[in-house]
């Protein structure tokens, strides 16, 4: 039996030519993950679509259908006329491209969604950007389950601040070895609780995150990674 949702909230991850006048969305919704839509007739010239289909527009989107790919009814733009430029708005196809590399098709992700609209909207006001992509990366790889807790180690016993540590793939935080790369008990404890003020807990807790989503993004690498590199962001 075909199902049909309405004015269900989300935003345009990606778009794509799809036959020969249509759209193939890939889009973040609230209530229903990524899923991927079929947008009849949005690349004719006239048609009112292709103007509303927009990456950072926040949208109301109507689909009906089965099966992994649905059909587009209509789309509402609920937005407030802001929109992403410069550096933000590489950063905005860099998260993205994030949720498009590691978030399964078809799984809501509420919290992830609503810090996804969070970081769009530091984004837009211009916030300091490594923060932002740092408490997003971490939000992914911790919804996604596959980033343990900083506050403590996986045995267990509390971080503390004035300790370095390690973090272990797949495990979580552990005892430092003079072989391992250190990390500061406040960088961690700080990464948990969103703050990055700290210029070190900024620079540590860049090169923790650019290791986990490595092992985890696999060999593929991102198309906006280098772009972001050379702008000094990731």
């Amino acid at each position: 039996m075909s199902e049909r949702i309405d004015n269900e909230a989300g935003y345009v991850l990606h778009s794509r030519p799809y036959k020969e006048t249509s759209l193939l969305i890939e889009a973040f919704t609230r209530r229903h993950g990524r899923i991927s839509i079929m947008a009849r007739g949005a690349r004719r010239a006239h048609s009112a679509l292709k103007a509303r289909l927009l990456p950072f527009q926040a949208l109301a989107f109507s689909w009906f259908g089965k099966g992994p790919l649905h059909t587009l009814h209509d789309v509402e733009w609920q937005g407030d006329g802001r929109s992403l430029a410069g550096a933000g708005l590489m950063c905005g196809f860099y998260l993205n491209e994030l949720l498009m590399r590691l978030l399964p098709p078809g799984d809501a992700h509420e919290a992830l969604h609503d810090r996804y609209v969070q970081a769009l909207d530091e984004l837009m006001q211009g916030d300091e950007i490594e923060p932002v992509l740092r408490r997003f990366e971490l939000a992914l790889l911790t919804e996604l389950g596959y980033a343990q807790t900083l506050s403590h180690l996986a045995t267990g016993a509390p971080v503390e601040p004035d300790r370095p540590y390690a973090y272990a793939l797949d495990i979580g935080v552990v005892e430092a070895s003079h072989s391992d790369t250190r990390y500061a008990g406040k960088t961690l404890l700080d990464m948990a609780a969103g703050d990055y003020s700290d210029p070190r807990t900024l620079a540590e807790s860049k090169l923790l995150m650019r290791r986990l989503l490595a092992h985890y993004l696999g060999e593929q690498p991102l198309a906006t990674r280098q772009l972001l590199i050379d702008l000094q962001k990731i």
